[in-house]
């Protein structure tokens, strides 16, 4: 499959595109003032010992101190996991002012600080080494046994005599090379020495290692044998990918090209309207049906709907041909706008099982070239297909937009009606309350418009019985649902 990657960069913000066959499939933000911190590595100094949570706070250097839980200690899980009867208390394992290891599991969220583990975990293009442990894992995607063992014992061939650490197999090292592995396992023990380099004689806090940048991982985990090139528009950038790419990943080094034309790279693959698009809640198909996506805070559920496709034989055949190319745009827009969760997709009702079983092979078929895990449960008795998505970071929607402040994110808005129904209670509600001389309304055009006209009896007969004039104001800065009644 021809795929390449875009990568655009500005002094705020990095942005990566992955086009197959020329189709934007996938795309990655990753903004310099929101950048995560999860998988970070620092050498912090507890603060607090909470024995009541059975937690601590560390200082790692950052705006708020870090929540480190005794469940998150490696010594204790360790033990733990060898029949010991759970953890010590962590009165018992840390001190205030104690220095220690640890890496980020969360990002701080609102008020509450990262959360920490002590167990370090250093991931590569094809492993993930684990420096306290010993065993070699497997990823569980490799569901075959026989291919399970034959790659544990690949890599344990590889290992030098003095290795001290643990590996986990991630599922793309099953077709990787001799070569691939031990490049990988070198990468590894070099970060890991120099992350220890840099802890001795060092005082918390301090921060020792940083995860890669998003191109960076993008070399790391996303670009495959099916990449056919790498195509980066800042040359400064171009230089240090490279860079890294000779240093660490040598076989992508020859994909990587910078790009030097006038029109701005996303612009002319069509990347900046396929963002636009992909905000959209109606997504329309060729054949002239059409998709509506809802991300609620539960789940994602998306309708098909046949639009103006009116087909050519009879509506059972229409129904089948729109639910078919239904199926590809969908699994397509999952990993665009990078949906995760719960998702429920209503397909066209389908009265022909064999219609039905079609649609759900294409649907799994399509949805095979997903990297991220999905699991498809298949039709229910209500005719819906329930599946999952393995959320891997933030939905497109969520780090390009935010709630709209008029409608509080609810996507519509109060009638201007309503909005008058809801001032005349509130006039009632203020005259009751207070004795003032006169009360002033301050409105969105079209609400004072209808006071003035279809309502024009309604206050007048609300200010008969207060016994108070009541003043209009049309304020065209005033969104629909937002009034003031001032007392005078």
């Amino acid at each position: 499959m021809n795929e390449e990657f875009l990568i655009n960069f500005t002094p705020q913000e990095t942005r990566v595109a992955l086009l197959q066959q020329g189709i934007v499939q996938e795309l990655h933000i990753e903004r310099t003032n929101g950048r995560g911190i999860v998988g970070n590595v620092y050498l912090g100094r507890v603060v607090r010992v909470l024995p009541g949570m059975q937690s601590a706070f560390i200082d790692v250097g950052l705006e708020r101190t870090a929540f480190l839980h005794v469940g998150d200690i490696w010594s204790e899980k360790a033990a733990n996991g060898n029949g010991h009867d759970g953890p010590r208390p962590i009165e018992r394992i840390l001190s205030e002012g104690q220095q220690l290891m640890v890496q980020v599991l969360k990002d701080p969220i609102g008020t509450k600080g990262a959360r920490l583990s002590t167990q370090i975990s250093i991931a590569g293009r094809l492993l993930v080494y684990l420096p306290q442990e010993k065993h070699i894992g497997i990823s569980q995607r490799i569901e075959d046994d026989a291919a399970r063992e034959q790659l544990r014992g690949r890599i344990h061939g590889l290992l030098p005599p003095d290795e001290a650490g643990g590996y986990i197999a991630r599922t793309v090292a099953e077709s990787a090379s001799e070569a691939e592995l031990a490049t990988d396992i070198a990468y590894l023990r070099r970060l890991w020495t120099e992350i220890r380099e840099r802890s001795e004689g060092a005082l918390a806090p301090v921060m020792l290692h940083h995860d890669l940048t998003l191109a960076q991982r993008v070399l790391r985990d996303l670009v495959t044998r099916d990449t056919s090139r790498v195509l980066i528009d800042s040359r400064e950038n171009f230089m240090k990918l490279s860079s890294f790419a000779e240093e660490y990943m040598p076989q992508l080094a020859p994909l990587l090209a910078h790009y030097r034309g006038e029109r701005p790279l996303f612009d002319l693959n069509g990347v900046e309207d396929e963002i636009q698009r992909a905000l959209a809640r109606r997504v329309d198909l060729k054949s002239g049906g059409y998709l509506i996506m809802d991300q609620t805070e539960a789940m994602t559920t998306i309708d098909v709907n046949t639009g103006g496709f009116v087909g050519v034989r009879n509506f059972d055949d229409t129904i089948f041909k729109t639910n078919l190319e239904a199926a590809q745009t969908i699994a397509r827009q999952l990993r665009l706008r990078n949906l995760g969760g719960i998702i429920i997709v209503d397909f066209i009702d389908m009265e022909s099982a064999e219609h039905r079983n079609a649609v759900l092979t294409e649907f799994n078929k399509a949805l095979a070239r997903d990297h991220t895990r999905i699991t498809v449960n298949g039709f229910t008795q209500l005719g819906l297909v329930e599946m999952t998505r393995k959320r891997t970071r933030e939905s497109l929607a969520h780090v390009l937009c935010e709630p709209c402040p008029t409608c509080g994110g609810r996507g519509e808005i109060k009638t201007a009606r309503t909005v008058a129904y809801e001032i005349l209670r509130e006039l009632l509600r203020e005259a009751r309350q207070f004795n003032a001389r006169e009360f002033r309304l301050l409105a969105a055009p079209a609400v004072i418009d209808l006071f003035l006209d279809e309502e024009s009896q309604a206050m007048a007969m609300l200010s008969d019985f207060i016994g108070k004039p009541v003043s209009l104001h049309a304020e065209p800065s005033y969104t629909q649902e937002q009034f003031d009644i001032v007392l005078l």
